[in-house]
């Protein structure tokens, strides 16, 4: 089980992330943070919402009600120029921290 911090700490770089890739709404995250973790990670709505409503209040991402496939309406998530800046300073100092953590649990350990 993934602790709550680690994954309230990466919600934002795997929210950008995934509406790098295009459009989606809230449920559609979930379902793809899910399948992209092999289950590992599971996100709840009460979870997400306050990720993407923060996102939104920076200037990050916008949204707009769409009529989706099923018929029903749903707010669909968009990134915009800001998000992308936003998504490229994650992206390099989530590569610092991996670099750092790769290091580290590479060293070999003291024998006193």
């Amino acid at each position: 089980m993934i602790s709550k911090d680690l994954i309230a700490a990466s919600s934002r770089p795997v929210v950008l992330s995934i509406l790098a890739a295009g459009e989606s709404y809230g449920y559609a995250i979930i379902q793809e943070v899910s399948e992209r973790s092999g289950g590992e990670v599971e996100w709840t709505e009460g979870m997400l919402y306050p990720v993407l409503h923060r996102l939104e209040k920076e200037g990050l991402i916008t949204s707009s009600w769409q009529v989706g496939d099923s018929g029903r309406r749903r707010k669909y998530y968009h990134l915009n120029k800001q998000g992308r800046t936003a998504l490229a300073a994650e992206q390099s100092q989530w590569r610092v921290v991996d670099a750092l953590l790769g290091q580290l649990w590479n060293i070999k350990p003291c024998r006193t």
